[in-house]
């Protein structure tokens, strides 16, 4: 549960819980993050160096996603649909 919205977070289900060094697991854990620090930039429009990593963390995820998407298209699929990434 997210502890300042208490809806569930959106986690994708890995083959292995412990796996960090995937694609897969790095663009689950950067959402994550990027959703935390999105609802942190609603309330403190004025945080331009957490405004700056939020951008770079959002770089780094489309980064992943295009390699994911080059190398395994079936599991880009996977990953957008368990994250609800794009429509």
């Amino acid at each position: 549960m997210n502890q300042t919205t208490n809806t569930p977070k959106k986690q994708l289900v890995l083959e292995n819980p412990e796996e960090t060094g995937s694609p897969q697991a790095q663009i689950n854990f950067l959402t994550q993050h990027i959703n935390e620090l999105s609802l942190h930039m609603t309330q403190n429009k004025r945080d331009y160096a957490s405004q700056r990593g939020l951008l770079k963390l959002v770089a780094r995820r489309r980064h992943l996603l295009s390699y994911l998407k080059a190398r395994n298209p079936r599991q880009y699929q996977e990953v957008l649909q368990a994250l609800d990434l794009r429509k």
